[in-house]
């Protein structure tokens, strides 16, 4: 049976942190697996460039970078998926600098992954002043729309995908590390199709994972608020109502949600040291004010004395309140 599908016209995002990109022990890494667009993918990257396709002894010296179709069960024999896709990376100093780079491909069993062998130059890259690795972390994003697939059915994600390994990086090392990472993420072959849902209803249920995918992705703890939290719960509740297994995804949702709390207590510690210090400050204003008051209560003491006024009848006349000259 011949299955086609036909998507919404809506690029759905996907951004990777590559984190300790220095520290990178091989050419070649793999970003965690995700769905958009109804399909699962994957990014492949060389840091240091695809040595494969570089010749002689030509260094690669060129960020190498492409998307990969990873295959299901729900595949049958001629599949293929038109995809309009954009490759970003990320400016953290200048948003205006981001690279963008836009391509469209048909994947199939014979070309499963499309990209950027020379994406941008390792020179340019590692350049400090540009801004595009900072605290040696990396980020990467891409943005997909899916116009058409044959022979395929979109993935389910009651199924048991799983996000992102601590940095989002999983690291291929060798023959016997690429079969590991095969069976790590066989679980995207098990995904499969509810029949009973409707074809609207599920693409705007992968458009709503996405789009809290897309926040967790993309907000740092001290951007969250209480505007973006209410942003957030909205997103998570949208989601809720496709009856998706998610699970999973759940106690990242709440601890963003708790950090609200975090961000509030770190506001009101703050608030109080900046209290601390105006108090400081207005205490050492007092202690010159009154160090100013003494002198000049000297003074008058002074002049006082040389109109004949002796001192202890003065301190005297001042403990009675009354005054004689």
């Amino acid at each position: 049976m011949e299955y086609e599908q036909s998507c919404v016209k809506k690029y759905e995002k996907f951004t990777w942190k590559v984190e300790n990109f220095s520290s990178l022990k091989t050419n070649k890494v793999y970003s965690e697996p995700f769905v958009l667009g109804g399909y699962p993918w994957r990014i492949r990257m060389f840091p240091k460039g695809n040595n494969m396709l570089t010749k002689g002894n030509r260094k690669a010296n060129y960020l190498s970078i492409y998307l990969e179709a990873m295959k299901t069960a729900n595949m049958s024999e001629g599949w293929n998926r038109d995809v309009q896709f954009k490759f970003l990376l990320f400016n953290q100093l200048d948003a205006k600098m981001t690279i963008t780079k836009e391509t469209s491909h048909k994947f199939n069993a014979g070309e499963d992954d499309w990209g950027y062998t020379h994406f941008m130059t390792l020179a340019e890259l590692h350049d400090p002043k540009k801004g595009f690795i900072l605290k040696d972390a990396c980020i990467f994003g891409v943005e997909v729309l899916v116009s058409k697939s044959t022979h395929e059915k979109p993935v389910n994600l009651g199924g048991s995908l799983k996000f992102g390994s601590q940095s989002g990086v999983i690291e291929d090392q060798s023959p016997e590390s690429e079969m590991s990472n095969q069976e790590t993420l066989s679980t995207v072959s098990n995904l499969v199709f509810n029949e009973t849902s409707k074809k609207s209803d599920a693409e705007s249920g992968y458009a709503a994972m996405g789009k809290v995918l897309y926040f967790l992705n993309t907000r740092k703890v001290k951007d969250l608020n209480e505007q973006s939290c209410k942003e957030l719960q909205v997103l998570w509740d949208d989601l809720a109502k496709y009856k998706f297994d998610i699970t999973w995804l759940e106690p990242q949702v709440q601890s963003a949600l708790r950090s609200r709390s975090y961000v509030e207590k770190s506001l009101e510690v703050e608030k109080l040291k900046g209290n601390v210090a105006d108090l400081e400050l207005e205490t050492e204003r007092l202690k010159a004010k009154l160090a100013a008051a003494e002198v000049n209560l000297e003074i008058e003491r002074d002049l006082l004395k040389a109109e004949g006024i002796k001192e202890r009848d003065l301190d005297s006349e001042l403990g009675s309140g009354s005054w004689k000259s």
